[in-house]
């Protein structure tokens, strides 16, 4: 075989060939390509031979692809991102051989939008290679003429981002984030410890992917670079990604090194404990910026519980909760020397899986409706004081039924002149989502859709 020079129209053309039978590839850890190397002028390997023979990915065709999405319709329209629409779609098992039926997640690139060829290049490079349990799994892509498409396995619960904040579904219990937050961080620990270290740039909650089970997947690789090697100590390059994920000294210098994915995953990690996304707009001045705001209370386990995601209402552990935040103000260090390794994340945050110092929320209460309830006090008006109590202490509901209830226990305790007026409110029950995951054996206390 004539080893051929690459150059970026060798690329286009080699998207265009079709796909044909190649040798196994014999590709080691050390032969892994980057971005540098096919940018190098002299590279020998040309495009068409790293997407069959390297990568063993599939090349599909734009009509596979439509007749996969049914024709990219509204109805499978998951999203849409830097690098364009995400339909969802379902390979048949007699597509081609080789390849399972199963559901797929179809990028189409947005040809006028913020990413463009490279950042498609980019997702093939990397995700075309690199294969861990923590990396959303690349299956094949599509290039014919201006179209430039990536197919992915198709991941059951979206992103983290919707997940965390959405208050229109149940909150993520705690278990739960710190076993997103392990997930995550295995994820970026696998990329810095290749043998040519790469860069993840672009680390946010909307990046993370979440299964069935809540295992996290790291996707979005088009902004990732290949890290500094031998005795560099970091990569130029011009400033990208999100506002208020970026690492400081990044921002400023445009020296990128994997602290900059550490400090990235700080701001993450601190998301899952407040909350909060890492800008709101919508919030005071003072803490619209999560970072400036929430990491000077991140040491003080007094003011830990006033920072700490009220959705959760009290249900965590108290030690993991320091422990956590103590490892986020270590990741959100200005100086990038005092942040701590994703292998040195990963070892701290996986013990608090562990903890079982997670107290079980109020009991489940049912509230009667109000004509029952008014009927049940003229029964009771005599009860004891202790019992009159026991509903006051065993009962977070402010609803008008449980107050109307108190005031029948202090009418008892001191007569009919000293009575509260009550406020208005629907009636609700008290449950305890934890306690209630618990019961029903869900893994990690995981809540269902």
């Amino acid at each position: 075989m004539v080893l051929k020079k690459f150059t970026w129209k060798s690329i286009l053309l080699g998207c265009l060939r079709a796909e044909r039978s190649r040798p196994e590839p014999k590709q080691t850890c050390s032969q892994r390509l980057s971005l540098s190397d096919l940018s190098n002028p002299v590279s020998p390997i040309s495009f068409s031979d790293l997407s069959i023979s390297i990568f063993n990915l599939h090349v599909f065709t734009l009509k596979e692809l439509q007749t996969v999405t049914n024709e990219f319709s509204k109805s499978n329209y998951l999203g849409e991102g830097g690098f364009g629409a995400v339909y969802k779609g379902f390979i048949d098992d007699k597509l081609r051989p080789g390849l399972k039926a199963q559901p797929v997640a179809v990028k189409v690139l947005d040809l006028d939008g913020s990413q463009g060829h490279r950042e498609w290049l980019a997702e093939i490079i990397f995700l075309g290679q690199l294969k861990h349990r923590h990396l959303v799994n690349l299956i094949g892509y599509c290039c014919e003429e201006e179209h430039r498409l990536l197919v992915y396995e198709y991941i059951e619960r979206g992103n983290l981002e919707d997940k965390l904040f959405n208050r229109y579904s149940a909150a993520l219990p705690w278990l739960t984030r710190l076993k997103i937050a392990v997930g995550t961080a295995k994820g970026l620990a696998f990329l810095h410890e290749e043998e040519k270290p790469v860069i993840y740039r672009d680390f946010k909650a909307s990046n993370v992917l979440l299964d069935s089970d809540y295992n996290a997947k790291l996707s979005d690789f088009g902004l990732a670079m290949d890290g500094p090697e031998g005795d560099d100590t970091h990569v130029t390059t011009p400033v990208m990604g999100t506002e208020g994920y970026a690492a400081p000294e990044y921002i400023m210098t445009g020296h990128l090194t994997t602290m900059s994915d550490v400090f990235s995953f700080g701001v993450v990690l601190l998301e899952l404990l407040t909350g909060r996304r890492s800008v709101d707009k919508n919030r005071p001045n003072r803490e619209q910026n999560l970072v400036k705001w929430a990491r000077p209370q991140l040491k003080d386990p007094r003011k830990l519980c006033q920072i700490m995601d009220p959705r959760l209402e009290g249900q965590y552990s108290t030690e993991g909760a320091r422990k956590a935040a103590a490892l986020a103000y270590q990741c959100l260090s200005h100086h990038p020397k005092s942040r701590p390794t994703m292998r040195t994340v990963v070892k701290t945050l996986e013990p608090l899986l562990a903890l079982t110092d997670i107290p079980i929320g109020p009991f489940v209460y049912i509230v009667p409706n109000e004509g029952k309830m008014l009927s049940d006090l003229e029964k009771k008006g005599k009860e004891s004081t202790d019992e009159c109590d026991e509903i006051r202490n065993g009962n977070t509901c402010e609803g008008k039924q449980v107050e109307i209830k108190e005031k029948g226990c202090d009418r008892h305790r001191k007569g009919h002149r000293h009575r509260r007026r009550t406020k208005s409110l629907r009636s609700r029950a008290v449950y305890s989502d934890t306690a209630l995951y618990k019961t029903r054996g869900t893994g990690l206390y995981s809540p269902r859709n």
